[in-house]
């Protein structure tokens, strides 16, 4: 049986809590285990007159049942008052249940200006004061849960309630503001619609009625939306009698009714209005983003076909599945994606790279020994599939763009990207499936070098409000996304984004203006332009690459992520990495609010005995090796007075055709010192790469090193000097 949920050791402050409703949960929540502030006026329903009994009554039932509770006698307009009445008794505000209200019924004619203002000021105005004074002390805790009270009146409205009407509706945008504001600071504010028997209903329901619409029929609604374990946030329920329902907004698919170079005119309009109209698998928006994202994607279509244009998402929707199953297994016009190291590098800085990592030098300097491809480019080879306007010919189907999502992501590599090539790609429509809400089209674009397969992508793209058909929700051709385990990280890395964050990214591709012109990103409905999902991605398989695979593209194998929210250009973004078998599981987070912007994400890596295994070598094996091996031999004698001469950590990579066949470190720094394969546990003092063959010239006095540095067939970066000493290691020890 589940715990009892307890409130023990919070302070909740509920207003109007002299009788019905707010007693009702002041009782509920000091019976838990909370500190209660009742706060009470004493008037009667219309707001007049004032008394402390009310409050008293309730207080003094709660302490004889051995809770505790103090009373509280000012009006909700002073705010700062009451939320002071808990300071001072029980020292911090947990809690705020806005509940006090009054009634001045009037049709509209009839409605004055002061049952107009008082209405507004008792249940709009109060509760805007009330968790005002509350809302800075709960940021500072790291938690608040806050419940505004509307009403039916204010969600549909009623006859003689106009005053009412709006200062209830007035309350539920004010609650989805501060869940959207309050979220980074695990402040959560959603909104209930009661019905229940109350001083302000007690004249209006019948007796029977009321017996069947206690308040104690709410209270355990707004109890669990108050606790700590609650995730809701944002929510707008109806509750009475035991009922709990919970609303959101519905909106038709619309239809655009103007004509590119044409004034727009209420003909078009009134022939256009059954589609208007039309509430037919209506789109369900929750965010101001996908409202404005319909008016944009009315904006481009508009430019692109200079026609009026119904957005006709509701031919998907209301097309049985057969339908669009005309579309899978269509195949997106072919298409060849030339690039050169300037794109490679371009890329590379575009998700973070950087120079001041010696670990990216390989990703953004062409004359590196080891230059590489990060494995994520593989999704800018393909993307043209997708932002070439490949789906807008796809049979069957009429797709606003503007409610396209990028939904998840996999990208498999069958072998490390070439630095320079030319790969011929292929897309088709592999499935499409039916969320509900909407169509989830599955794309999978395969890369060519020449006749082989380099790298294999499928996009996962969700079109808002083209589901509903009764098509199938799932498929064996998905990609699935995995959740990740149930225990703390195995490792972190952070990364903060520049402000140039998203203007950089966007030179690889993507030029959709909401990355960079703030215009358009406020019209999309956010504070400034955004950062490209793909570009989170891109920063996140960086950091599983060094942390896992230091930073050996050869490793890589695969990559799946699902995107959830945005980020903005300055962010830090947190990879949270967790290692099983050859599988890390990860999911990426913004540091400074903690919301989790990619989910269900994992990499696949190469086993290292694959990636020797697949190393070039003559013989099956580097000559340099051997060298390595006798170092090591002749160090074990001699180590200790190397390591007092030398002091210093050297790291090798060896090269095979360009690509690194081996690593190898010669620790002359600590305990004895010693050698051994693979990268430096800790770091390198200097890093030297160069050939199997050019290494082993140097080891046999045919090349000389100063020589093979400044030709650049000997590259080193960190601590240079330091390969003066180590010549001696050469000269003396390395001889077979």
């Amino acid at each position: 049986m589940a715990l009892p949920l307890r409130f023990d050791g919070r302070v909740v402050l509920v207003t109007g809590a002299g009788g019905g409703l707010g007693q009702a949960y002041a009782l509920a929540f000091a019976k838990r285990g909370a500190s209660v502030v009742v706060n009470d006026l004493g008037g009667d329903h219309r707001g007049i007159g004032k008394g402390s009994s009310a409050a008293d009554k309730v207080v003094a039932e709660i302490r004889r049942k051995g809770g505790k509770a103090v009373a509280n006698y000012d009006s909700v307009e002073a705010g700062e008052k009451i939320v002071k009445t808990a300071l001072d008794a029980f020292g911090r505000i947990d809690i705020v249940v806005n509940n006090a209200g009054i009634l001045r019924d009037r049709t509209f004619g009839r409605i004055s200006d002061e049952d107009w203002d008082i209405i507004h000021r008792v249940h709009l105005r109060g509760s805007f004061q009330v968790t005002r004074a509350a809302w800075d002390h709960m940021k500072k805790q790291n938690f608040g849960r806050i419940i505004m009270t509307s009403s039916a009146s204010g969600i549909y409205g009623n006859f003689g309630q106009a005053n009412y009407s709006a200062a209830k509706l007035g309350l539920l945008g004010l609650a989805n503001t501060l869940a959207i504001e309050g979220k980074k600071s695990n402040i959560h504010c959603n909104t209930v619609a009661p019905t229940a028997g109350s001083r302000l209903t007690q004249n209006i329901l019948p007796g029977d009625l009321l017996e069947t619409m206690k308040p104690d029929y709410v209270a355990p609604l707004v109890l669990w939306l108050c606790h700590e374990s609650c995730e809701e946030n944002g929510g707008l329920f109806e509750v009475g009698g035991g009922w709990i329902g919970k609303l959101r907004w519905e909106r038709t698919l619309g239809a655009c009714v103007r004509q590119k170079n044409q004034p727009m005119t209420p003909e078009a309009v009134k022939a256009n209005w059954q589609k208007i109209c039309d509430f037919d698998n209506a789109s369900k928006p929750q965010r101001i983003q996908e409202s404005v994202g319909n008016i944009i994607g009315a904006l481009s279509q508009i430019e692109s076909d200079g026609g009026i244009s119904t957005n006709d998402t509701s031919h998907v929707a209301s097309t049985a599945t057969s339908g669009f199953a005309r579309a899978i297994g269509y195949k997106l016009p072919p298409f060849s994606s030339t690039y050169t190291e300037l794109e490679a590098i371009m890329y590379a800085l575009g998700v973070g790279a950087s120079p001041k990592d010696p670990e990216d030098l390989k990703f953004i300097y062409e004359g590196s020994s080891d230059f590489s491809c990060l494995p994520t480019f593989g999704v800018i080879i393909a993307q043209k599939s997708i932002m070439g306007g490949g789906l807008a010919e796809l049979p069957g189907l009429s797709i606003n763009f503007a409610k396209v999502l990028h939904g998840e992501q996999y990208l498999e590599l069958y072998k490390p990207l070439p630095r320079a090539g030319k790969l011929r790609c292929e897309g088709v429509v592999a499935d499409i499936l039916d969320k509900g809400s909407g169509l989830v089209i599955l794309v999978d674009v395969y890369s060519y070098a020449e006749s082989e397969l380099i790298c294999y992508n499928q996009f996962s793209v969700f079109l808002v409000g083209s589901g509903g058909t009764g098509g199938k929700r799932t498929s064996d051709k998905v990609k699935a996304a995995v959740a990740i385990p149930n225990r703390p990280p195995d490792a972190v890395l952070t990364d903060t984004t520049s402000l140039n964050q998203a203007a950089l990214y966007r030179l690889s591709g993507d030029w959709n203006p909401l990355h960079v012109d703030p215009n358009f990103a406020s019209l999309a409905g956010f504070d400034k332009p955004i950062l490209h999902g793909l570009c989170t991605f891109g920063f996140s398989a960086r950091h599983i690459l060094r942390q896992f695979a230091d930073t050996d593209v050869s490793r890589f194998k695969a990559i799946k992520v699902r995107f959830v929210k945005p980020v903005y250009p300055g962010q830090t973004l947190q990879t949270e990495m967790w290692k099983e078998g050859n599988r890390i599981h990860f999911q990426t987070k913004i540091q400074e609010t903690g919301d989790i912007v990619i989910s269900n994400a994992y990499v696949d890596l190469v086993p290292t005995s694959g990636v020797l295994a697949k190393t070039p070598s003559e013989g099956g094996k580097l000559q340099s090796t051997l060298i390595f091996e006798e170092i090591g031999r002749r160090l074990k004698t001699v180590g200790h007075e190397m390591v007092k001469k030398v002091s210093g950590v050297f790291e090798w990579h060896i090269t095979k055709g360009g690509n690194i066949g081996a690593k190898w470190t010669i620790d002359l720094k600590n305990d004895s010192g010693k050698v051994y394969q693979g990268p430096a546990k800790g770091s390198a003092d200097t890093t030297f790469i160069l050939s199997d063959e050019d290494f082993m010239e140097v080891v046999l006095g045919k090349l000389d090193p100063q020589k093979a540095f400044f030709s650049g067939r000997l590259k080193a970066r960190g601590n240079i000097m330091l390969s003066q000493k180590l010549q001696m290691i050469l000269k003396e020890h390395a001889r077979l």
